[in-house]
């Protein structure tokens, strides 16, 4: 497969479709079997399914993050074939932002909490990228990790309140054996932190209340950014040998964390 790099390529392409219903699954690559779990449901519930690859850069807080951040298109393209893409777009900055990022999406409630806190901007530039990027698709469904929680609510809020006609479908997160949820990320932990990182789910998990999973998480060694339950969840974001790690549980009756 190759990458589709021009958007009158894609354009073409995308017209001649027909009827055939169209799944989208939006990436910023390095992909991982997350991502590729979202493929292969993609490929299951749809006729053809098309990966993004874009490093969007207004989503970033930190100049040296976007730096690190990893550029593995052409095993990006073969994963994402391997799993049941049908196509993948890989559109460069100035395509996808003519305007200089002049226009931009910006929600002022769920954004404001959590990592809008931390990341002030970062939901501005995941919505405006996200909803140039179902334009430019024109999905019929749009697949969606719910370790980004926060970012699947907004999506779907988006969607909904700017009458988009595409289904977002939330995907329960993937996780290593020891239920640390993946993420591009985690390739950055030293071996040691990476061990470390594991408590991070079995803490949300096994903690009776917010207040003792974040006394926990700093006994254990991590520097909490925050530690929530809202939407019926309990959140948290962690750093930990320099690596911001996010993760949450669904909440069952009572409070109780659902593993």
């Amino acid at each position: 497969m190759t990458p589709i790099t021009e958007l009158a390529e894609w354009r073409r392409l995308r017209d001649g479709l027909g009827e055939a219903t169209v799944g989208f699954v939006p990436t910023m690559g390095a992909l991982h079997d997350g991502h590729l779990a979202l493929i292969r449901r993609s490929a299951a519930e749809n006729d053809l399914t098309v990966v993004s690859v874009f490093v969007n850069a207004t989503q970033f807080t930190n100049a040296a993050d976007l730096d690190a951040y990893p550029r593995t298109l052409a095993e990006d393209v073969r994963l994402a074939a391997a799993a049941g893409a049908d196509h993948v777009i890989a559109p460069d900055h100035a395509s996808m932002y003519p305007d200089g990022y002049r226009f931009r999406v910006t929600e002022g409630e769920v954004a404001a909490v959590l990592e809008g806190v931390h990341r002030p901007g970062h939901f501005d530039g995941v919505l405006t990228i996200v909803l140039k990027l179902l334009n430019l698709v024109r999905p019929h469904r749009a697949y969606f990790g719910e370790k980004d929680y926060q970012q699947f609510l907004l999506v779907r809020g988006m969607v909904e309140a700017l009458l988009l006609p595409v289904e977002v479908v939330p995907c329960p997160t993937v996780r290593d054996p020891d239920g640390l949820a993946l993420s591009s990320r985690n390739v950055r932990l030293s071996a040691a932190a990476r061990s470390q990182a594991a408590l991070l789910p079995a803490i949300l998990a096994a903690a009776r209340s917010p207040e003792e999973a974040r006394q926990r998480l700093v006994e254990a060694g991590f520097e909490v950014n925050y530690l929530a339950e809202a939407w019926g969840r309990r959140l948290a974001a962690v750093v930990i040998d320099g690596v911001r790690l996010i993760d949450n549980l669904p909440l069952g009756r009572g409070g109780a964390v659902r593993e």
